[in-house]
């Protein structure tokens, strides 16, 4: 197994052990146990126990609290040894995915352990009734974190909203029932040569300019060999990749991926799309407690500078403008209206004052702008609203800044990356060059902020941006 694989393994059994045994401690003073007393004849029960079983346990280590750790411990040591649990397929047919099957599965194997567990350690005078309904709660969130999907759909990525094409799969392939597939949306079929290189990757793009594309199925038929430039845009393209072929293909790097054969086909699927399941389950977690902190420090900044702008230049005080969000989905941003009404439709008219390159659009002296709001610019008081749109899932504190959409058209094959991000209110080109009109500046460090994306990453950015905006000198990561 994968470093990378163990470590996830591992951080998801210590939540899980965490999580279950502060429930089971909680649920268990609260509504198992009616008094004190019924609690210290269990107690006195387990001292026997345990010292007549294990001499060499010290006393003063006995507790109803430290039997419920070790009793969740066992517990997900046995769970995590049965395939069933560890392993979700999804290049299993989705007549399979009866969710009620697994939740009984969990359901029994947590029954038996937890009744048998409460009488051979004698466990009496507990709430039959409470520990009925809590031998149903247990293998429900067991079930949730078998399924991260569900969790993320919860935080606003729904496995259910996601878009897939194929290239060469037959509309009446019985390989559409793949549950990888019939989860996600159809955006078509499209009839290509796979040794047409050019034209596929040509197509993706185009489409992803205009789509939000997640997963890509491609039909290789007979062909054994991707080409090189095709598997590199592939593996680089940053998105859930399906190749159905009728033998078994082969590489020319080496990476990452997962093979299955059926119906004597061969299924190779690898996912690099970079904020999926549990690491965008963390990162939405932190989103939304930083986004609702950002928001109790600065409602007095906003209310001040509503009421300011309303003084100057009447309503509206604020703006929705639309943005690429990831994988090319569309949303309305929040900022403070510091320019003149109507301003974006200026925008054609004033290209040659344009002192930007690529698809921005940065003008020295910006007539638009609303007389004594420069200050709320220069300070970046504007984006303050965008705390929102991080807690309705269109944003993250951090990530590349997002464009609009006529500025996607614009962006190459490798650019068109940045939308496979949820796009932030800061970033690394925020506390290293934030005023630069240079588009491959702006280029630069989101291809940076790609390939090297982690949590960590996140937390030093973040940590960075107010010294980059109070400071010209402040050099970044």
């Amino acid at each position: 197994m994968k470093l990378n694989n163990i470590f996830k393994y591992l951080f998801r059994f210590a939540l899980l052990q965490a999580i279950l045994t502060s429930l089971t401690i909680f649920y268990f003073d609260r509504y198992l146990i009616s008094n004190q007393e019924f609690k210290q004849i269990i107690y006195q029960n387990l001292v026997e126990d345990i010292q007549r079983f294990f001499p060499f346990v010290e006393y003063e280590f006995i507790t109803v609290d430290t039997f419920f750790v070790f009793l969740i411990f066992i517990f997900l040591v046995i769970l995590y040894s049965t395939k069933f649990y560890t392993y979700v397929n999804e290049l299993s047919f989705s007549v399979n995915r009866n969710l009620l099957d697994e939740y009984f599965q969990i359901y029994l194997l947590w029954t038996s352990y937890l009744f048998m567990s409460f009488y051979v350690f004698r466990f009496e005078n507990v709430s039959r009734g409470y520990l009925f309904l809590f031998s149903f709660i247990v293998p429900l969130i067991l079930l949730l974190f078998r399924n991260p999907e569900f969790i993320s759909s919860v935080l606003g990525r729904s496995v259910t909203n996601e878009n897939y094409i194929t290239i060469n799969l037959d509309e009446n392939s019985n390989f559409r029932n793949l549950r990888i597939i019939t989860f996600r949306k159809n955006l078509g079929n499209i009839q290509l040569d796979v040794n047409n290189l050019n034209e596929i990757i040509d197509k993706i793009d185009e489409l992803n300019k205009v789509e939000k594309i997640n997963l890509i199925v491609i039909n290789l038929e007979d062909t054994a060999k991707l080409k090189k430039k095709l598997e590199k845009y592939l593996i680089e393209v940053n998105k859930k990749v399906l190749l159905i072929s009728n033998s078994k293909p082969k590489f020319n790097a080496s990476f990452i991926y997962r093979q299955d054969i059926l119906d004597e086909t061969f299924f190779t699927y690898f996912n690099n799309d970079i904020q999926y399941g549990s690491k965008y389950i963390i990162k939405r977690f932190v989103d939304i407690f930083l986004g609702t902190v950002g928001i109790i420090i600065f409602s007095p900044i906003m209310l001040i500078i509503g009421i300011y702008i309303i003084v100057l230049d009447g309503f509206p005080f604020f703006i929705r403008q639309k943005r690429v969000g990831l994988h090319g989905e569309l949303f309305n941003m929040y900022k403070f209206r510091t320019m003149k009404k109507d301003s974006h439709k200026l925008r054609k008219s004033l290209n040659d004052l344009n002192k930007s390159d690529g698809p921005l659009f940065k003008i020295e002296n910006d007539p638009r702008i609303i007389k004594s709001l420069g200050f709320v610019r220069e300070y970046s008081l504007d984006e303050i609203l965008q705390f929102f749109n991080v807690l309705k899932g269109d944003m993250s504190i951090v990530g590349p800044r997002p464009l609009f959409d006529d500025d996607t058209q614009l962006f190459n094959t490798k650019y068109m990356r940045r939308l496979n991000v949820l796009p932030g209110i800061t970033g690394l080109l925020q506390i290293n060059e934030r005023n630069t009109s240079e588009f491959e500046t702006w280029y630069k460090y989101d291809i940076e902020y790609i390939e090297n994306w982690s949590l960590y990453l996140d937390l030093k950015i973040i940590l960075k941006t107010p010294l980059a905006i109070f400071s010209k000198k402040i050099k970044g990561l």
